[in-house]
């Protein structure tokens, strides 16, 4: 048996993990503060849906377990858009074969601790809160919640994939030079339900991420395999339309008869959900180093908290896992080198994404509707099926591509400024497959090769 790794926090990024260790020999302790999820029933504290796309199916297939997830998970090809007036359009993500795939993060989560703990060499320890990191040998402290007693514990490397709101983080923080932020939007979430109609059917196309964009706020639906949908609710704390604004049964049936009145023929548990589930925050966290001693590293949402506008929360969290293993090859299992590598390379990439994911906020709720918004979406279709090699809108670059996301993000400037001088062609809503169109991005096509 190799060396002894602890990784703090069993959550998706922290069972994933394991199985990548326990795959290459290391005996793997798992210290997760809560109970198991696996004995408690229900969504274990959180079941908002997640979009699976290839960045997570590549972390799963290279420990070989992506067709256990695949069982359970939903294709989405595209947006269906609801207006206030119930109308529908549909928006492809890509091209016909791409989809991105709903999975349940509570049902996810006990399935890789379940991957997990039939590998001998793993261990979860629950109801064990880590308090603390000796920040200069890299031991860590935890608490037993059913004796009351505190441990310190030693291994060769530790993982802090404890979330948004790490421990492992909180001691490293207490450390010189070290830069961090967080930032919380003004709006919350809440999560709703839409169950299987009277048939025991889909009440909505099962094929489509489902979003209700009203501007300032919106409502997005995400199927799952008991043929009901998982809502959430994007809403601002406060505000004219806001959750503080929400109390009373009538405000909260006025408030959906006015923005998602097709809805609520849908959702017999309105009142009940809204006034029963939390409403929950969304918060983004940027931080450097990720390691301390090159022994301590932190990953996914405890080194890089993101909003879920994008889908990517969990995508990168399992690509953290993906570059880890990949950079193990790379340097024959030196985890001091693997730890340097990871931090000097992926921060950049994790930055960018927080970044992507809050613009995409304002083009779900703000742009989805709009014609010049949408245009350029079909422009964008149609120039990547002219030129393949050479175009790649920047949602597929991102969602259907490896592409670094800081790469990924330079692109999308570079695309805004070629759309802007698109858009601005005189009737170009009329007709946009012309030759001053392919004028146009030939030309800028050669300015990025000329820049590069």
């Amino acid at each position: 048996m190799k060396e002894r790794i602890i990784i703090s926090g069993a959550g998706l990024v922290g069972s994933l993990w394991a199985v990548f260790l326990a795959k290459r020999g290391y005996q793997v302790d798992i210290y997760e503060r809560r109970s198991d999820m696996r004995k408690l029933g229900g969504d274990g504290g959180r079941s908002i849906n997640l979009a699976m796309s290839v960045r997570g199916w590549k972390a799963l297939e290279k420990v070989g377990i992506q067709e256990d997830i695949r069982e359970t998970a939903i294709a989405m090809k595209g947006r269906m858009m609801h207006s206030t007036d119930g109308d529908l359009t549909f928006q492809a993500y890509g091209k016909e074969d791409e989809a991105i795939y709903s999975v349940s993060r509570a049902g996810l989560n006990r399935k890789l601790m379940d991957i997990a703990e039939s590998y001998e060499n793993v261990n979860f320890h629950f109801e064990m809160p880590c308090t603390g990191l000796d920040t200069r040998t890299g031991d860590i402290h935890f608490e037993n919640e059913k004796t009351g007693e505190h441990s310190t514990e030693s291994a060769a490397y530790v993982f802090g994939a404890d979330g948004a709101f790490s421990a492992v983080r909180g001691a490293m923080q207490k450390t010189p030079r070290f830069n961090y932020s967080q930032y919380y939007l003004p709006h919350g979430y809440k999560e709703l339900h839409i169950p299987a109609n009277e048939n025991g059917d889909f009440a909505m196309d099962p094929d489509s991420l489902h979003i209700w964009p009203r501007g300032e706020f919106m409502l997005i639906g995400l199927p799952n395999p008991d043929k009901s949908f998982t809502c959430t609710l994007f809403l601002p704390f406060e505000g004219e339309e806001s959750f503080s604004k929400l109390k009373t049964d009538e405000q909260i049936l006025g408030f959906f008869n006015t923005y998602f009145k097709d809805t609520i023929p849908l959702m017999p548990t309105l009142l009940e959900d809204f006034k029963n589930n939390p409403t929950s925050s969304l918060v983004t966290i940027k931080c450097d180093p990720w390691h301390l001693l090159h022994k301590v590293l932190i990953m996914g949402d405890a080194s890089h908290a993101i909003v879920p506008f994008y889908g990517q929360g969990m995508n990168s969290g399992f690509e953290d896992c993906t570059i880890l293993d990949e950079l193990a090859d790379e340097c024959n299992e030196d985890w001091t080198e693997v730890i340097r590598r990871f931090n000097d390379t992926r921060i950049e990439n994790a930055d960018a994404i927080s970044d992507l994911a809050i613009r995409n906020f304002v083009e779900m709720r703000d742009l989805v509707g709009d014609p010049k918004f949408l245009l350029r979406k079909k422009i964008a279709a149609w120039l990547h099926e002219q030129y393949p090699e050479d175009f790649l809108p920047l949602y597929s670059m991102v969602t259907f591509s490896h592409v670094p996301y800081s790469v990924a993000m330079e692109e999308g400037f570079a695309q805004d400024e070629l759309f802007q001088e698109i858009l601005s062609v005189p009737d170009i809503e009329k007709d946009w497959k012309t030759e001053e169109v392919i004028g146009i991005f030939e030309y800028w096509l050669e300015q990025k090769r000329n820049e590069s």
